[in-house]
């Protein structure tokens, strides 16, 4: 719902008519509500003030027309989304969109049985008429891409987050995921869009086109006394629930493989006169929990990885991400460097894609000079469009002059180069060996090595196309060489080390997957989970975790940035109001945070929806989401608002490898802490709650979960978030003084 005075901000071509006579002429043009009189110098239009009434209400009654012919035709293509498959007719088969990014070509290696289980697990969602239609083109698909996306049935309707207020819900609590999903899958948010991949390189929203479709179809549907159950993308159905429950629980990659289970209590499904074929997804047996059972289970369409935020429907774009990576440069500055102050100061690393395309923008934030390596150019184009990347350079002797004149200018830049990085790091250390003048002094890397054979990582030896065919022609050697480069990429890493660069794994299982490939990143007496470098949580992030500071952040459902605007300042209001309170611990974290929600608007971070990020503690966020609620009650700001956070958080995530690397009771390897999060949330009041096996590090690497509450304004959405905020973040918080306590007593009594 618009709040008054407000108008539409509306992009469409120009619209212009030009009245004209002997006194001048006019001309409306309603694409930017302006209008001109352009009189003749030498004579006075005594009509000036009609004409210009005139004006004015013709150009209200086509902006009102054309307004409203919008809003209609958006809510028709919404209804038609909603209405469930569209089988009569079936809609044409476009293919693959040649405009915009898609996946690497998978290979699964089904064999002749499996190819066949894969294609009836496709046709389950069709009626037996339209098999003979639809198995020759889903066979191709399977052969020529790896996985049965189902492009003939790619929605026409552009991919966005629409306002809320345009979905056809009978509840806005499902009309809020409808607006999340679509985000996911906006082409500017998305990595991957037709293939469903948000980020990450194969973090799906969904497995194929067909779930999307039912599951807008029982969103439209839901009651406030009904539930949605998901099972790796797969639409379980509508089922009774209290209206305190979540309306959607969705798990992602818990997975067994036993037919015979299903077989044995009858779990069949039938849609629109379908018979459909069992699903077979359900609870983690951790020996099935490998790569290349993966790779078979999700071209089989029976499991999909959900990443962290994509397959939760939480993904907010870069800017997701931002407020974190700042963090962790500005503390790595602090600690490694002794100063927060970062002028002319130069962070190296990797990625530009999904989450890791945050790093360019964070480098800037923080003051210094970001040089960001990636070997695609489409996402380097996409970042240097949308304003998160101030430069592009594909030459090496270029990119080492600019470095070098923004230390010396001591200039906030970010510099993406097109290119592998293991070329970049050798480069750097040519330049020292060459010159004694060490270039870099941070160090990190947020390649998708979770996904090092699929397109996660590409190796030095290989152009960008020639890596895309040989993945797919020969695996086996594709692993080899990606192998080799890691080990080039972290024998150039150790000479700038030993240098005086500091470096440290961000995470995405680089050191894990060097440490495979046989590099020398061992460290000598080091724990399980500890390398040559630290991971960021372990010497950066780990103390602001503890402290229950994480990723929180909001959706503002009405799509006005005006509201976003608002939102911005009451959680501005709210910290300070705090930061007065606060032990000197944790005076300099909300000095911090402080600062980026203040100059948020400024560094034009929204991608897709209208977000925030936000780094807060556990008072911070409750009082925030609980000041949002009341605003809301009050008009202040004119839509529901959708609170989330990143599984990336105090307690959302089990990772031995990064979120629970500075555990060091033994428990690193358990996921307790993320099953209950998910559990706890669920009972406490969130609308929508996941569960997910792999994300960030890799498939059988980490257990993590999310949630999504809808703030409404009303005295039930307080309670709520009072209630689940407070778990939410305590109970990550608890572990971590269970550890202290542990490490204190091992010190003092060992």
């Amino acid at each position: 719902m618009r709040r008054e005075g407000k108008t539409s901000k509306l992009t469409y071509a120009v619209i212009g008519r030009r009245l004209e006579g002997q006194q001048g002429s006019v001309h409306i043009n309603l694409c930017n509500s302006s209008c001109e009189l352009q009189t003749n110098p030498e004579r006075t239009c005594k009509y000036k003030p009609l004409i210009q009434r005139y004006i004015l209400h013709v150009y209200l009654l086509f902006s009102y027309l054309y307004i409203s012919s919008v809003n209609t035709g958006v809510m028709s293509s919404l209804k038609e989304v909603c209405a469930g498959l569209p089988l009569d007719p079936l809609p044409p088969n476009r293919g693959r969109d040649p405009s915009i990014p898609h996946a690497p070509v998978r290979t699964p290696n089904l064999t002749p049985a499996e190819e066949r289980l894969a294609l009836r697990n496709a046709l389950r969602y069709f009626p037996p008429n339209l098999h003979a239609t639809l198995a020759t083109e889903f066979a191709q698909e399977l052969r020529q891409y790896g996985h049965i996306y189902m492009y003939r049935f790619y929605p026409t309707l552009r991919m966005r987050a629409y306002p809320i207020d345009q979905y056809p819900c009978r509840t806005r609590q499902a009309a809020s995921i409808m607006l999340m999903i679509m985000n996911n899958l906006d082409p500017a948010v998305a990595q991957f869009p037709q293939e469903l991949v948000t980020y990450g390189g194969n973090g799906q929203v969904f497995s194929n086109w067909a779930q999307f479709w039912l599951v807008f179809h029982y969103l439209s549907t839901m009651t406030e006394e009904q539930t949605l159950v998901m099972y790796s993308g797969h639409p379980l159905g509508l089922f009774p629930s209290l209206p305190s429950s979540p309306r959607c629980v969705i798990t992602n990659g818990m997975v067994r493989y036993t037919q015979a289970f299903m077989h044995e209590y009858g779990l069949f499904f039938t849609h629109k006169g379908a018979s459909l074929y069992p699903l077979v997804l359900f609870q983690v047996i951790p020996n099935y929990s490998s790569r290349e059972e993966y790779e078979k289970m999700f071209a089989m369409g029976i499991t999909m990885y959900g990443q962290m935020t994509a397959g939760s429907y939480c993904y907010i774009g870069p800017q997701g991400i931002v407020h974190g990576t700042m963090l962790t440069v500005l503390n790595a500055g602090r600690r490694y460097l002794g100063s927060g102050d970062l002028r002319g100061r130069v962070f190296v690393t990797s990625g530009l894609g999904g989450m890791s395309g945050a790093q360019a923008k964070a480098a800037v934030i923080a003051g210094c000079v970001g040089v960001i390596a990636e070997v695609d150019e489409a996402p380097l184009k996409k970042r240097h469009e949308q304003g998160w990347l101030m430069e592009i350079t594909s030459d090496l002797s270029h990119c080492i002059q600019r470095i070098r004149e923004a230390r010396k200018a001591k200039m906030a830049l970010s510099l993406g180069y097109h290119g592998n990085i293991v070329d970049l790091w050798e480069c750097l250390y040519q330049e020292y060996k060459k010159t004694g003048e060490l270039l870099v002094d941070l160090g990190s890397d947020q390649t998708s090595l979770h996904n090092p054979f699929s397109g996660g990582y590409y190796p030095v030896q290989l152009a960008f196309r020639q890596a895309n065919q040989l993945m797919n022609t020969d695996p086996e050697r594709f692993k080899t060489l990606v192998h080799e480069s890691l080990r080039r990429q972290v024998a150039a890493i150790n000479k700038l080390s030993d240098a005086g660069m500091f470096f440290w794994d961000y995470g995405n299982a680089f050191l894990l997957e060097a440490q495979r490939a046989g590099a020398e990143v061992e460290k000598k007496g080091g724990g399980a989970t500890e390398f040559k470098y630290p991971s960021y949580v372990q010497h950066i992030m780990g103390d602001i975790f503890s402290l229950g500071f994480g990723p929180f952040r909001w959706v503002c459902t009405s799509g006005d940035p005006a509201d976003l605007a608002e939102t911005d300042a009451i959680a501005t209001a709210v910290l300070e109001e705090i930061s007065s309170t606060v032990t000197e611990q944790v005076r300099q974290q909300y000095n911090d945070n402080i600062c980026w929600i203040r100059e948020a608007g400024k560094h034009k971070m929204v991608v897709g929806s209208q977000a925030r990020i936000l780094y807060s503690d556990q008072r911070g966020r409750v009082s925030i989401a609980l000041a949002i609620n009341q605003a809301i009650a009050k008009g202040r700001v004119s839509a529901p608002v959708v609170i989330s956070r990143d599984h990336h958080d105090v307690s959302g995530t089990d990772s031995p490898f990064r979120e629970t690397s500075n555990v060091y009771d033994g428990s690193a390897f358990c996921a307790d802490m993320a099953v209950q999060n998910f559990v706890g949330d669920a009972f406490r009041g969130a609308t929508w709650v996941a569960l997910h096996n792999g994300g960030g590090v890799g498939w059988g690497e980490v257990i993590n979960g999310g949630f999504g509450l809808v703030l409404d304004g009303s005295e039930d959405a307080g309670q709520r978030a009072k209630l689940m905020l407070n778990w939410d973040v305590s109970n990550g918080v608890s572990i971590f003084i269970c550890v202290f306590i542990y490490i204190h007593l091992l010190y003092c009594y060992i």
